[in-house]
């Protein structure tokens, strides 16, 4: 598995309750730029329009030596999910409120996956609480080596 993308300010501004692997539906010029290691997702979302799952926001740079045919690079791009996994996280979206996001942008098998993720965003309060627990279970693991 080849991870092409992360979204690091996922974890920070999100707390994650349910993973999805979802495929991807794109052109050739993108899946060539994807192969050269170069996408953004820190800024995308998933959103469920007419039953099908789309990703907005995502940016996935012209290919370097693609002609007039090359691709835009912020369209939305559909995802290929399970009709089960739409109803789930369409679901979460509408009763819950929560927030669909990606995680991972990578391939397997050959094949581009976006690895989506149902969450609810974070308060301020709550991003200090956690960086203060992270920071007493550290001390505790130093004082527990010595």
């Amino acid at each position: 598995m080849k991870v092409i993308a992360t979204n690091k300010k996922a974890a920070r501004d999100y707390e994650i309750f349910d993973k999805f692997e979802a495929g991807l539906v794109l052109t050739g010029t993108e899946v060539k730029s994807l192969r050269a290691g170069r996408a953004n997702i820190s800024d995308a979302f998933v959103r469920i329009e007419g039953g099908e799952a789309f990703v907005f926001n995502m940016h996935i740079p012209e290919y370097k030596h693609g002609n007039l045919f090359n691709h835009d690079p912020v369209r939305k791009r559909k995802l290929l999910l399970h009709k089960r996994e739409l109803d789930k996280i369409n679901g979460a979206v509408t009763r819950k409120h929560y927030t669909c996001i990606p995680l991972r942008l990578y391939f397997k098998g050959g094949w581009a996956k976006l690895e989506i993720a149902l969450a609810k965003g974070r308060r301020q309060y709550d991003k200090r609480m956690q960086i203060k627990k992270r920071e007493v279970e550290r001390q505790i693991r130093k004082a527990l080596k010595r």
